[in-house]
């Protein structure tokens, strides 16, 4: 399903269904130009026939797409990234600097991804990952800008995520793509036009204090739409910083609140994110069921909560690293 933003033919921008996991769950975004194409994340490998045909719907054939643009190298965002690049013989990749190693050699990258799904689950999710020739990556850091026809696009640098994430700005079209530094905004909770908006605090880079900031940061472009993947286009980014702002805090809250459970820590985070889920659709006017709203959010919470179970690990061993520099003698 082609979602087409244009205002009279003007901003370019379409999103598209990937197909992953379950529908509406996963978008991958369209910035067109002078018919030229640059395409932000690629879902799954599973994705590259929905994109060829879209390019199609559009008129544009595989020698159109000029850039492929990671916002990180979660495999839900970038896990069809080879495939796309042996595709479309144009173009090139843009991902964090941080990122793109694993991109030129994704051997480590799947290993993880098996780490917390297993083996059989991984390769069905994402199949064999396609590495990239290193020739084709350019790295965009804080900064980086690159022209798509007639229009420049600037990655910023917007950790909180992950340490590896990029945000796309695109002041032509008064849009900026920020995979998941923005939460995800599912169209299921959507109330009179109202947006439902959630962080996202996945394992394992999940950093309170930078992702503050990098939300703050959106917020400030000045932009008329933020696209995020989980699921494309929010309005009123001030509005929507506001919410993110404080569930943040109530994510972290629940965090410390269970810190010292020990192996039942995920559980107790998990119960609290699911009541809070369910306070927040309530608050918001959602009728769906608790059922069908917890099924909705079942996979995020989960790695929501695994998330915090690790942020939680590393502020203890930060908190151990600096109590033993405190205490450690003074050389005479």
């Amino acid at each position: 399903m082609l979602i087409d933003y244009n205002k009279n033919g003007a901003t370019g921008i379409y999103a598209l269904d990937s197909g992953y996991h379950r529908p509406l769950m996963a978008a991958i975004h369209f910035i067109v130009d002078s018919g030229r194409v640059a395409i932000v994340d690629t879902a799954s490998n599973d994705s590259l026939p929905r994109v060829e045909a879209a390019l199609a719907e559009l008129g544009l054939g595989p020698e159109a797409v000029d850039w492929v643009v990671l916002t990180h190298i979660h495999l839900d965002h970038a896990g069809g990234a080879g495939a796309y690049l042996r595709r479309f013989a144009n173009a090139r990749l843009v991902v964090h600097p941080k990122g793109a190693r694993h991109m030129a050699d994704p051997t480590k990258l799947m290993a993880g991804v098996e780490a917390v799904y297993g083996k059989d689950e991984a390769r069905r999710l994402y199949g064999e990952l396609v590495p990239i020739d290193p020739a084709r990556i350019d790295e965009g850091g804080e900064g980086h800008a690159f022209m798509l026809g007639a229009r420049r696009l600037v990655c910023l640098d917007t950790p909180g995520h992950a340490r590896h994430h990029l945000s796309l700005w695109d002041e032509t079209g008064k849009a900026v793509f920020t995979g998941d530094t923005f939460g995800f905004s599912y169209r299921e909770f959507d109330v009179d036009g109202r947006p439902f908006i959630f962080p996202t605090t996945s394992p394992v880079a999940f950093e309170p204090d930078a992702m503050h900031e990098s939300v703050s940061r959106i917020a400030a472009l000045g932009a008329e739409g933020a696209y995020l993947t989980h699921y494309s286009q929010v309005t009123d980014l001030p509005a929507r910083a506001a919410t993110l702002h404080r569930l943040i805090d109530a994510h972290v809250a629940s965090a410390r609140a269970h810190a010292d459970a020990g192996a039942d820590r995920e559980a107790r985070i998990l119960a609290d994110l699911q009541a809070l889920t369910l306070a927040e659709l309530r608050a918001h006017g959602s009728t769906l069921s608790a059922e069908r709203s917890l099924e909705l959010m079942g996979v995020d919470l989960r790695l929501n909560a695994q998330g915090l179970v690790v942020w939680l690990d590393g502020e203890a061993k930060r908190a151990a690293q600096a109590a033993a520099a405190t205490s450690a003698p003074v050389a005479a």
